[in-house]
């Protein structure tokens, strides 16, 4: 069988002072209509990167509401993961021509046979989550169940041959979910499309609220400074998510800024074997400035450190150039901290109204817009308040449930 990762139950009732009554009755509605539905989830790690994040404390919640729900992981070796890094990139537009090579689709369909046999076939609804395990729905034999695919990456323009190669096994899928309505490709012809923005959970460690002596403890512990500003970008080390694109906004605004510290963290998942690369090019680039931090899930800094940081960042970067969704900016704003960000993706979602301002397209506006805020921390205070109400009432986790739990219910019923 495969891996089943352990996790507990979460009280819905204890999200009602956050997110109103009128949702968490709603949520509380639909899981009494589903009751004894078994719902499992399916991704390609327990750890690192956003859908391992919004599963650790998604499945807990859905099981808090009544479902039986799970989370089981998929396996493969080193070349299977690297195929389906490139198969990641090559949604959000890499070519990659590889893939039409009989090696790799082979090694790509093999995986998830073994990978389909190993399941637990006792679920009524399977939520498949990326390109990983694309292909389970096609050599699975539980046909009693309904199965619904889950992209979380920026798909609106992806690599042809990539795409036409993936396309059949998700149209095999009894829905599919995007982000975003521009992300659903043009030819796909799926029996149902639900568009569901994720969400993240406010009660969790890496976003509730901590004391102030607790978060500066933690910055003594990792010799920053807490008396001079301190930016901040939490992501994985990703060529899309332009690590040294920050470092370079960094240096342009410690021009004006010359007490500006930098925090760079990232989190290691099992199937980015790409990882380990760009955090040795990053670190190498790093190490060229005292000021400059690099930290990762490896050395410690888990989720009630992140929290620390994005709540102590005078401003947090995002500077994305492709994003699904970019949980990050949630995160930040929902501490109060405002953001400047790629604007790509998912992230103008988070970013409405007079936040639009800080989505950026060049390093040089990036750094303009973050100088800016680190010298008007009154505008900067207020951005950060508008935000976190911004996604109070939109990207908190029982907003999420209540969605999936009624796409599920649209299959079944």
């Amino acid at each position: 069988m495969l891996q089943k990762v352990s996790l507990a139950v979460k009280d819905l009732d204890k999200y009602r002072l956050l997110v109103g009554s009128e949702l968490i009755d709603e949520v509380e509605a639909l899981a009494q209509s589903l009751k004894g539905i078994r719902v499992c989830h399916i991704n390609s790690t327990p750890f690192g990167g956003g859908v391992a994040e919004l599963l650790y404390s998604y499945i807990p919640l859905a099981r808090g509401a009544g479902i039986c729900a799970d989370w089981q992981v998929i396996h493969g070796d080193h070349r299977f993961f690297t195929i389906t890094k490139s198969l990641h990139n090559a949604l959000q537009g890499k070519e990659y021509p590889q893939i039409e090579t009989e090696a790799i689709q082979r090694i790509y369909k093999a995986s998830n046979l073994q990978n389909a046999q190993e399941l637990d076939p006792n679920y009524d609804v399977f939520v498949v989550n990326d390109p990983q395990p694309a292909a389970l729905r096609h050599f699975c034999d539980a046909e009693q169940a309904k199965w619904i695919w889950r992209c979380h990456v920026d798909s609106s323009e992806p690599d042809e041959a990539t795409w036409q190669f993936l396309r059949p096994y998700i149209e095999g899928y009894d829905a599919a979910i995007f982000t975003m309505e521009r992300f659903v490709p043009a030819d796909l012809k799926a029996p149902q499309i639900a568009i569901m923005a994720p969400a993240i959970d406010p009660l969790n460690t890496k976003n509730m609220d901590l004391p102030s002596t607790l978060w500066r403890e933690m910055l003594d512990n990792l010799d920053i400074d807490k008396g001079r500003p301190l930016i901040s970008q939490i992501s994985r080390f990703d060529p899309w998510k332009d690590p040294f694109g920050v470092m370079q906004v960094y240096r342009l605004a410690k021009e004006k800024l010359p007490g500006l510290q930098l925090a760079l963290i990232t989190s290691f998942a099992g199937d980015d074997p790409e990882a380990w690369d760009m955090y040795a090019a990053v670190h190498q680039e790093a190490d060229k400035d005292p000021d400059i931090y690099i930290f990762s899930n490896l050395t410690g800094v888990g989720n009630m450190e992140v929290n620390a940081f994005q709540t102590a960042s005078s401003v947090v970067i995002q500077k994305s150039i492709k994003e699904g969704f970019g949980l990050v900016v949630a995160e930040a704003l929902w501490k109060g901290t405002p953001v400047v960000a790629g604007n790509t993706g998912g992230i103008p979602l988070q970013m409405t109204g007079e936040l639009q301002e800080y989505l950026i397209t060049t390093i040089e506006e990036c750094a303009a817009k973050l100088v800016y805020l680190l010298e008007h921390s009154d505008i900067a205070h207020e951005l950060g308040q508008r935000g976190k109400e911004h996604i109070r009432q939109n990207f908190l986790m029982p907003r999420l449930l209540r969605d999936e739990l009624s796409l599920i219910k649209s299959l079944v019923d």
